[in-house]
């Protein structure tokens, strides 16, 4: 084996073994939301796109279908919890959380609340779990496809699909925050998957 070869399979160990580690801590911190867990995620992610960079072209066979499948778990598991660290860093606990995994805000009113009355609250934002899971899907199939137009589409449809849940100021922070830290980590692993495999 020449020196460019030992080069290329030591690039690809390094991508998988990487992507394989982030995917791991990926889904402990999907399950168990703990930032100790996500910070690993992260740092084997930023691994796996710098051996990505560098690798040479030569795709081995059974590499790009193992890197497109650990890619795609990293993007779709590790971007809640990097979702919620980045809401928990931005936001603290401010707004409390619903029965339904949105958050609860006040009922606007013409009317004025009485003193020492709490203002009705409804709950905004639910189902972000499961809508964040299919967001992630879509961005990092679009950018591993070679289509990142695809990305305008998914904050499109996101966009429209909230729009009417985002009257109040923190419904609308919390949806900027968390939809652009959830895309931003299926960005990166998608990147990871695209640079490996173009």
């Amino acid at each position: 084996m020449n020196v460019v070869g030992a080069m290329s399979a030591a690039g690809w160990a390094v991508i998988v073994v990487a992507l394989g580690a982030s995917a791991v801590f990926s889904v402990l911190a999907y399950l168990r939301p703990r930032p100790i867990h996500l910070w690993p995620a992260a740092g084997a992610l930023a691994i796996a796109i710098v051996a990505a960079a560098t690798v040479p072209d030569d795709v081995p066979t059974v590499a790009a279908p193992l890197v497109g499948l650990l890619g795609m778990a990293v993007a779709v598991f590790g971007g809640s919890p990097a979702a919620a660290t980045a809401l928990q860093l931005a936001m603290g606990s401010s707004t409390p959380p619903g029965a339904h995994g949105g958050i609860l805000v006040a009922v606007r009113s013409d009317e004025a609340t009485p003193p020492g009355v709490a203002p009705r609250r409804r709950e905004v934002l639910r189902g972000g779990l499961t809508i964040g899971v299919l967001e992630r899907l879509a961005a990092a199939g679009s950018i591993i496809a070679g289509f990142p137009e695809g990305l305008a589409i998914v904050v499109a449809v996101k966009g429209v699909g909230r729009f009417t849940e985002l009257e109040a100021p923190e419904a609308r922070e919390r949806f900027i925050i968390g939809t652009f830290a959830s895309l931003i980590w299926a960005c990166a692993a998608a990147l990871a998957v695209h640079l490996s495999v173009r």
